[in-house]
């Protein structure tokens, strides 16, 4: 019987995502990672916008001529062959299917590869897209490389015992992205996330440093940090920050997760220089990036969302399971792993956050999360006006009075807060008595009439002594002249006060207190309690007023 072979034409490079990589820096983040699993301790990229060419070079293991063929031209070779998890040095693997190699074989037109292991010569060859373009096209089952011309790396190779080079020809669509971005991205997605501290990155040979987030660092106002994690950017650049950092809060977790979430003075602070990009909240898994903004498939619409990044690093995503997207740009949207982690992040972290979040901003005397009810919007909306005038008082931050007025002004938030309430519900309550009093034409009683000759009396005394020849009221109704009292008594006073109830009656407790408001007085507790206590049962009468239910 004829014996029958299993062939597959190479039209499967693209099924596979020969074309889903279109993001300069997931080249990048491809390439970066062969190296660590390569146990490269330096990777050197370089940048040429003019003339559209990227090189990356690594000092890793290097490939033998029979690797070369058998392992990185070969599409789907798994470095996890036979079990095996780490590389020779004891770095957990990145990669995994092995055709993360197609973001990087079809970015450019031509891209050539040179590589050696130790005590080896360099081998290599010639990857022409064109080419492999038209082999696709006649459905052919194999591709030959060109010869690489080895001369061209010359000064690459020098003092390079083992490692790969990588040069990409007129890369498709173009270097778009500044050199200080793409700094910035490899910064946020390998430098303070890589797992061990030897590993150096290095572009147009200017080492990457978490320097490229010192304005991150200088921005951050608050940090969450989840577990015990050694991140180099929480413990050089955070720690190096405390005069910025008003708030560092530790939280656990059921799950082996740990990280950090840290929270901007502003969501400007966010936005990438020279990009439509801005940083996030990314999860991590072995140490490379695998999903941009985590937090957005648990979208609280909350305020808070906009000012949050961080990192969360869950290494037991990576098992015997793959749970990638083929982009290798993300985790597949149901899987189990990536929902309980989720559901940890919505149920615990998150809301922790949120509520620590608006409790933090308003102790800093800045706007919070308007939806948490754990404070009445009016108690917010006067703790935010206070906030807004005091700053007019304040000094610098660098003034050596700094620190004695903010004494001050935190002393008086509390008080502050009640009594613009109360300011407000006085002016709101007895200007809405005197427009009833108005429509309904009710008169003035002879007492009034009296009471109004005197305080007239008074504030033309007033305006003399103070040389004012201009009007204080908005127009000369009598009515603006009568406070709470004077005005209850034209609508709802009791005739036997001892057993009816009325505003009359309430006004009379009600007066000295907010005199003392109405004058900026700090008053007590007891007088607080008796103040809202009196004016909840002002408040319903005058709305049964204006509302016609007498």
């Amino acid at each position: 019987m004829k014996n029958f072979t299993f062939n597959i034409s190479l039209s499967v490079l693209n099924h596979l995502g020969r074309n889903l990589y279109r993001n300069f820096i997931t080249v990048l983040g491809e390439a970066i990672s062969n190296s660590w699993d390569a146990d490269a301790k330096n990777v050197w990229i370089y940048i040429d916008r003019i003339n559209n060419t990227l090189i990356i070079k690594d000092d890793g293991l290097g490939m033998t001529e029979n690797d070369f063929q058998e392992k990185f031209l070969k599409i789907g070779y798994s470095k996890r062959k036979d079990g095996q998890t780490k590389t020779i040095g004891g770095r957990p693997f990145i990669g995994r299917k092995g055709i993360g190699k197609l973001a990087l074989l079809s970015c450019a037109e031509k891209v050539h590869i040179c590589t050696k292991t130790q005590n080896n010569n360099f081998v290599g060859g010639i990857i022409d897209n064109s080419n492999l373009d038209k082999a696709i096209n006649d459905d052919n089952s194999q591709y030959q490389l060109d010869t690489i011309d080895l001369s061209r790396f010359q000064q690459l190779k020098q003092s390079l015992q083992s490692g790969t080079i990588l040069l990409f020809e007129n890369i498709n669509d173009g270097i778009r992205n500044r050199v200080e971005y793409i700094r910035k991205l490899i910064a946020l997605s390998f430098r303070f996330s890589i797992l061990d501290n030897s590993f150096k990155i290095f572009l147009n040979d200017e080492q990457i440093s978490l320097n490229e987030l010192n304005d991150l660092a200088l921005s951050t106002q608050f940090v969450w940090q989840i577990e015990s994690i050694d991140d180099a950017y929480l413990r050089d650049k955070i720690s190096a920050t405390q005069e910025y950092i008003k708030q560092y809060k530790k939280l656990t977790s059921k799950l082996k997760i740990c990280g950090f979430i840290a929270s901007v003075e502003k969501p400007s602070k966010l936005k990438i220089t020279g990009s439509d990009e801005k940083v996030s909240v990314d999860l991590f898994v072995n140490g490379r990036l695998r999903e941009k903004d985590i937090l957005k498939h648990i979208q609280t619409t909350r305020v808070v969302d906009s000012y949050l990044y961080g990192q969360i690093h869950y290494n037991e995503l990576d098992d015997d399971t793959d749970r990638f997207t083929s982009s290798r740009e993300g985790v597949i949207s149901d899987d189990p792993k990536l929902k309980l982690l989720l559901e940890e992040l919505k149920t615990n972290i998150v809301k922790t956050i949120i509520e620590d979040w608006d409790i933090w901003r308003v102790e800093n005397r800045q706007e919070g999360d308007s939806e948490n009810t754990r404070i009445t919007k009016k108690e917010r909306k006067s703790k935010e006006l206070f906030d807004t005038v005091i700053d007019e008082y304040t000094p610098p931050k660098e003034s050596p009075k700094r620190h004695q007025v903010d004494e001050w002004v935190n002393s008086l938030r509390d008080d502050a807060q009640f009594n613009l309430t109360s300011y407000t519900e006085c002016f709101i309550s007895e200007n809405l008595l005197r427009k009833y009093i108005d429509h309904n034409k009710i008169a003035l009683s002879k007492e009034a009439q009296t009471k109004l000759s005197e305080y007239k009396k008074r504030e033309n005394t007033a305006k003399g002594a103070a040389n004012i020849s201009f009007d204080i009221r908005q127009n000369s109704t009598d009515l603006l002249y009568f406070s709470m009292d004077d005005l209850a008594n034209l609508v709802d006073k009791p005739q036997d006060p001892n057993k009816q109830s009325g505003i009359a009656r309430d006004a009379k407790v009600y007066k000295p207190i907010r005199d003392a408001v109405a004058h900026t007085s700090l008053i007590t507790q007891v007088a607080k309690q008796s103040l809202n206590t009196t004016f909840e049962n002002i408040k319903a009468r005058i709305k049964q007023l204006i509302n016609g239910n007498t």
